[in-house]
Formats: C-alpha cells, structure tokens, sequence
C-alpha cells in the first residue's frame, strides 16, 4: 500500500502534546478525525516527534498508507489538502502530503530536529501564549558561553526527566546559539536526537547562569552529574517550537 508523509504545523496551546493519548485531546487525534472524515475509515498515523502539552510545531510529519489517495492527481491532492483544512481545528494546518518509499518512517528516518524557545522581556500582549515573558536582566554572553559548551557534550542525562524509557542519553548536537531577533531572545538547538523535556531543561538551567544564580562551572558540574535534580525544567511549554525535521 503506498505511503505518504503529512506535514503540519500547529498551535499547541488547547492539546496535551503530539501523539495520541488516552482521555486527552492530542494534534494526531484530530487529524485522524479529519482523514476519518474525509474518508469515512479509519487511519493509523505515525508521528515523527513528539511535542509535549502547548508545545508548538512550525514544522512536524506523520505517515500513513493510504490505498485511496493514489488515485489523486497533483491538482486533486492540492484540494484534498484543503479540503482537510477546512475539517481542521483552526490551531492545526496541514502544510503538505507527499508520496514517499514504501519502507519510509518519519521517525527513524530523520536525520536532525531543530527546536527554539522563545523569550520575551518587555510585556507585550502579542507574544504571551508564544513565549516565556522574563523581565530579568541576562549576560547574553554568558548565554552563549554555555550555548558553546553545550555544543561539545554527548551525554545528557542530567537534562532528561525521570522515569524516561530509552537505552541512551547519547546525543550529538549540531548547533546551539542564542540570538535576538524581532524583539525576542531565542535559543536554537538541533540536534539528532532529543530526551524527554531536554530543551526546556537546557533553558531553564542556562537562565539561572543568565541571572547569576548559577556560575558557568556550576553549569557544566550540573552536566557531569548525570542527574537531572540539579536542572531546572520549570520554563513553560508556551514558549518551545519544533521548528524543522531533517530528513
């Protein structure tokens, strides 16, 4: 049966993360209801990353089989896409459908997924269910010094939260840099791989460094540790983004 890859991109505000869950309302729930929909049958969609409750995407994939949709036309696709659309929260978008290799997975196939989180420090309306509002002086340069740092690290056990079910905490990252760009200060991280709440923990513990709350040798202490009791995780969903899935 031929398969497809489906991008989207959503708000995450209103669902209780990515994937499909039990008792919650989830962005995989209602886009299956959409295809469910349009089709009148059932879909099993696989996601390619899972994003936490209120966590945004400008950017995320699942895949399916679909016997059906083979038999569209380019130009038919491009109305079924907005034909789903129109079925779709106003907080989901599908940005794209495409035909890929049988065998394909938008999971294990991707090479790197890159995040931001966003901060704002003076108040504005405009930015509040979109980024963390932190009114507190930051040493940019002390941010970026533990960017850096963070660049050159492998293991991040420290910064995965407890009771998370993976056989390594090996990751290699390819980039991580703060920068300021439209009024916000954003972080930027790709990476191959990421644990469970690994960049808000990143965030939340390099703005305690930030603010002086915590010196660049306790940072890299608090990496070494391999526990994550010395990492702060409390920044809010609101502000992270999936911004890319590299394949």
């Amino acid at each position: 049966m031929p398969r497809y890859f489906i991008e989207v991109y959503y708000k995450g505000t209103n669902y209780a993360g990515f994937q499909i869950q039990q008792n919650a309302n989830s962005i995989q729930a209602e886009v299956e209801r959409a295809l469910r929909t349009f089709f009148k049958s059932n879909f099993n969609l696989t996601g390619s990353s899972r994003t936490d409750a209120g966590v945004h995407a400008l950017s995320n994939y699942f895949h399916f089989d679909s016997e059906p949709l083979s038999l569209y036309t380019p130009k038919q696709l491009t109305k079924f896409i907005y034909s789903l659309n129109a079925i779709l929260p106003a907080d989901i978008v599908v940005r794209n459908i495409f035909l890929v290799a049988d065998g394909a997975h938008c999971r294990f196939d991707a090479k790197s997924r890159e995040y931001m989180y966003c901060i704002y420090q003076n108040k504005d309306p405009f930015h509040a269910d979109r980024a963390f509002y932190y009114p507190y002086q930051l040493n940019i340069n002390v941010l970026s010094e533990v960017a850096q740092m963070i660049e050159s690290c492998k293991d991040f056990t420290s910064f995965s939260k407890r009771n998370t079910q993976v056989k390594s905490f090996d990751c290699t990252i390819f980039k991580s840099e703060w920068k300021q760009e439209n009024g916000l200060l954003i972080y930027n991280v790709r990476a191959n791989r990421f644990l469970r709440g690994m960049v808000r923990g990143l965030v939340g513990t390099m703005l305690k460094v930030g603010t002086g709350r915590m010196t660049v040798e306790e940072f890299r202490k608090a990496i070494e540790a391999k526990d994550c009791s010395g990492v702060d995780f409390s920044v809010p969903a609101h502000g992270l983004f999936l911004i890319k899935v590299q394949y």
